[in-house]
């Protein structure tokens, strides 16, 4: 909890140089912000760094509304984050971290080492092999990789060392595969990314946290691959020794290790099947409460391979630091709520994607930076806190520069990755250094070909955008939205392909040049906006919807008129509007002429809108009345003319 809530203390910076930094920010900047830096490097809590921000923020564009209605605005906006749309996948994030909490505690580690060692480690490097899947799975369980260091390592570092594996060699395996894991579903930082991305709603018609979940499994197996490429190489070189294959301890093995092993695959199963990720969720939570507390108590009666199951101490123990990590992780998301709506208001996206194109005109240069930028920020900030900080920032100029954003959540997360590992300052450097008792710099030098073999790794995926698998929104879909594509596929087969624009009478509808106006199902395809392209299909279907009634004319006619009322003379562009009437009497409610102060009847031509101070207002009147002629209601056109003309003479006195 405290890496989630703290800055690192233990930035290698001195004293001397930190202090000339905050001397210059308070000279070129303001001493607020230069407190603030303190604040951040001194190891005050990140989430009142991030609403520290947001009140500067605030206070600096009190020029516009007002510290209060700024700073008031930002609150308003973490409340809308709590009740609105993004509370479905937030729901999931306590849950699964709760699961993960107790697959850690009840042993889950021993039961899938023994597993995947009986698996592969007759193979050349099956033992580092091993290592390097079960660290992967171990942290889909914890999502985070400083519990799988200190889980795993007590367990397989001797296994290595006693295997002919070199010392050095073995520590800079366990650290380096401490975090491989974390591309896989159900891994906890894919659901915190899909949440963050969620609330900067670039892409809603796009983005979708149930669909973000498979992206990483492609790329996450190229760099479990590349990981295991390196172990079998120096297994080789080393002519180190292989464990005999034995079915009766892999089919073992396996029974025990499987009731664990069925809750990642469970949960893609039912991703797939259409299940929501609260239902998932909630039922990853029930299954292994059971699994850990009721049903372990009889695998252990059996015998003592499986270890004792969860006592109900503990497990209190357990819900208390789970909800704690929760806690922490959710304070920090609505912080950075704030301050990101600070950063929206202050355009601050938009001019940092400006000075991005002005300054790096290739994808490739971007994409490199990108890397280069979160590495750093890896080695400095825990993965949750990075991806709340930067992803706000990143995300406007990657969609500026056509990245497709599954890919950029890849790219975002496997970086981070990496930084765990990338010295000085990598997390997973200091947690291995403390839980083997070595030099800081010892562990750095031993990680240096896993590093290296990572960043390969990161360089692939991140130039081969392929890798990143998305399935398909409907693919994922529950039956019923199946069905509704099937039906409405075979509506778009049926429907009518070309409508002349008529009245209600079945006259025909004609531009300002004279000609017939036809409408063309196809030219709904090239609208973007989807309500836009609905309201355009709409002529076609309810065309079709005529077919086959008794007075089938007469009703195409009625819902043809009636569409030409609500989308063509409702738009904006004067072009498009059909104006049948160019010059109106004005009347009063009673019908009764209205006259100009020498007692002639005023009349109103449309070509005096085109210099009238309100050409919009002018046109309304010619507009209305047209609509009454093209789709009379039951009073039938006289009446309606009356109404509008009136109507619109009282709101315009002359």
């Amino acid at each position: 909890m405290s890496n989630i809530l703290r800055v690192r203390k233990s930035l290698p910076i001195g004293w001397g140089v930190l202090a000339l930094f905050i001397g210059m920010l308070a000279y070129f900047v303001s001493i607020p912000v230069a407190l603030l830096a303190l604040a951040f490097v001194s190891g005050a809590p990140l989430f009142t760094i991030m609403l520290g921000a947001a009140a500067l923020g605030a206070l600096s564009l009190t020029g516009q509304r007002g510290f209060d209605a700024e700073f008031d605005g930002m609150i308003e906006h973490i409340l809308n984050v709590g009740l609105g749309d993004q509370v479905q996948v937030m729901s999931t994030i306590p849950l699964f971290i709760y699961a993960g909490y107790l697959l850690a505690e009840a042993g889950t580690a021993d039961r899938l080492v023994r597993f995947a060692n009986a698996l592969l480690g007759w193979i050349p490097g099956g033992l580092a092999i091993v290592t390097i899947g079960t660290c992967a799975l171990f942290t889909v369980f914890t999502g985070a990789s400083g519990v799988t260091i200190i889980a795993l390592g007590g367990v397989l570092m001797p296994a290595l060392v006693r295997a002919g594996y070199p010392e050095r060699f073995s520590m800079g395996l366990i650290a380096g595969t401490g975090s491989v894991g974390l591309l896989f579903p159900p891994a906890l930082p894919l659901f915190i990314y899909g949440t963050v991305y969620g609330l900067t709603n670039l892409e809603p018609e796009i983005w979708d946290t149930r669909r973000f979940l498979f992206a990483g499994i492609v790329p996450g197996m190229v760099l479990v691959g590349m990981l295991s490429a390196v172990a079998v190489t120096v297994a080789i070189v080393k002519k180190l020794p292989r464990q005999r294959f034995s079915i009766n301890e892999l089919v073992k093995s396996f029974f025990l290790a499987l009731p664990e092993l069925f809750i990642p695959f469970g949960v893609i199963i039912g991703l797939a099947i259409g299940f929501g990720l609260p239902e998932i969720a909630a039922l990853t939570v029930v299954y292994t409460v059971f699994l850990e507390v009721f049903a372990a108590r009889g695998f252990a009666a059996m015998g003592p391979s499986w270890g004792k199951p969860l006592d109900p101490k503990i497990l209190w123990t357990t819900t208390r630091e789970a909800m704690a990590m929760v806690g922490a992780i959710f304070i920090i998301i609505f912080a950075s709520t704030a301050l990101t709506n600070y950063m929206v208001t202050a355009e601050v996206p938009r001019k940092l994607v400006a000075w991005t194109q002005a300054h790096v005109e290739s994808k490739i240069v971007f994409l490199l930076a990108i890397n280069v930028i979160l590495l750093i920020v890896g080695t400095v900030m825990d993965i949750f806190s990075a991806i709340v900080v930067v992803l706000p920032l990143v995300a406007p100029i990657a969609k500026a520069y056509g990245i497709d954003p599954y890919h950029l959540g890849v790219i975002f997360l496997l970086n981070l990755e990496v930084g765990y590992l990338h010295p000085p300052v990598g997390l997973n450097l200091f947690i291995t250094s403390v839980k083997f008792q070595r030099p800081i710099t010892e562990v750095m030098w031993a990680t240096i070909p896993f590093l290296v073999t990572m960043i390969v790794a990161l360089l692939t995926i991140t130039y081969i955008p392929s890798l990143t698998v998305v399935p398909d929104a409907e693919r994922t879909g529950p039956v019923s939205q199946l069905t509704n594509m099937v039906h409405t596929a075979v509506e778009e087969l049926t429907v009518v392909r070309d409508v002349t624009l008529v009245d209600a009478a079945g006259a025909p509808l004609t531009d300002k040049a004279g000609k017939q106006m036809v409408k063309h199902i196809a030219d709904c395809e090239s609208i973007k906006d989807e309500i836009a392209k609905g309201g355009c299909q709409k002529l076609f279907f309810d065309v079709k919807g005529c077919k086959g009634k008794p007075d089938e004319a007469v009703c195409a006619h009625k819902a043809i008129a009636a569409w030409v009322v609500s989308n063509v003379n409702a738009g904006d562009d004067p072009s498009t509007q059909i104006v049948l009437v160019t010059e109106i009497a004005l009347v009063a409610g009673d019908g009764t002429p209205i006259k100009d102060k020498a007692g002639a009847p005023i009349v109103k031509k449309i070509a005096d809108c085109d210099t009238a101070t309100d050409k919009d207002t002018c046109r309304e009147l010619f507009i209305n009345v047209s609509n009454c002629k093209i789709s009379p209601p039951e009073s039938g056109v006289d009446e309606c003319v009356k109404e509008k003309v009136s109507s619109w003479a009282d709101s315009n006195p002359q």
